[in-house]
């Protein structure tokens, strides 16, 4: 074989083992020689094969679970609770050159701040005020974090888990205080129709028509009965009749 021919195509597939694409939303940190040179942005790029490599990192928003973590709470009910952080890249190289494998070292701060937080507090304190429980875990992450170029855009407490003696004290509780409320809605609703009631008293005691109004109305409905027997004990004329004044 001619050996300009193979010398071609090793040139060739030394040119082609170079090749990079990177993504749009992806950086890579190039490597000559294990020593950093610099960062390459999207788009279609060489490295010279062997002396050169990269490391390439996402910079989109990321999410990672907080395993459930056993916490003791300031009033010392025992509960295990879970979460999840969204951190972001903001400076790749940082990101790579300060710390060893970012997302396990998140993870690892995250779990911390997560029982320090939630054992500083009362249960109830937890079970009402996620979004403040979030917060306070990651303001103390980010300042760790935000030495490595990277950004916690938000923590998430997910679920809580009770033991089940203190779910159905808890249960008991929430029961008692429905109807607690149902007894005071239904003590109110009989205080307005007992007050509606003693209005209509009133009224008709003003006016005897009205009292025959009422009766010939109440007549009416026990009419509707058709197996009912009227019975009138008086004739209706001894009913007061209001005479009008001249």
């Amino acid at each position: 074989m001619n050996p300009t021919i193979v010398l071609s195509i090793l040139l060739g597939l030394f040119f082609l083992s170079g090749i990079r694409i990177i993504f749009e939303y992806k950086r890579a940190l190039k490597f000559r020689f294990g020593k950093y040179v610099k960062t390459l942005k999207p788009g279609f790029r060489w490295i010279i094969p062997i002396v050169e490599t990269i490391q390439v990192v996402d910079i989109r928003v990321i999410t990672i679970n907080i395993v459930s973590q056993e916490v003791m709470t300031e009033d010392n009910v025992p509960c295990s609770i879970d979460g999840v952080v969204f951190f972001k890249i903001n400076d790749p190289e940082r990101a790579v050159l300060e710390v060893e494998q970012y997302k396990f070292a998140i993870t690892q701060l995250s779990q911390a701040a997560l029982r320090d937080v939630c054992g500083k507090v009362e249960l109830d304190t937890i079970l009402s005020k996620r979004e403040e429980m979030g917060k306070n875990i990651k303001g103390i992450v980010e300042q760790e974090t935000k030495e490595w170029g990277i950004e916690i855009n938000d923590v998430k407490i997910k679920d809580i888990q009770l033991p089940e003696n203190m779910r159905r004290m808890m249960a008991n509780q929430a029961e008692a205080e429905r109807s607690r409320r149902a007894r005071i809605i239904l003590a109110l609703a009989e205080e307005q129709a007992a007050g509606k009631l003693l209005e209509a008293g009133k009224l008709i005691d003003q006016s005897p028509s009205a009292i025959k109004l009422r009766l010939y109305q109440t007549l009416s409905n026990i009419a509707a009965e058709k197996n009912s027997t009227i019975l009138f004990p008086f004739p209706e004329e001894v009913l007061p009749v209001k005479k009008n004044s001249m």
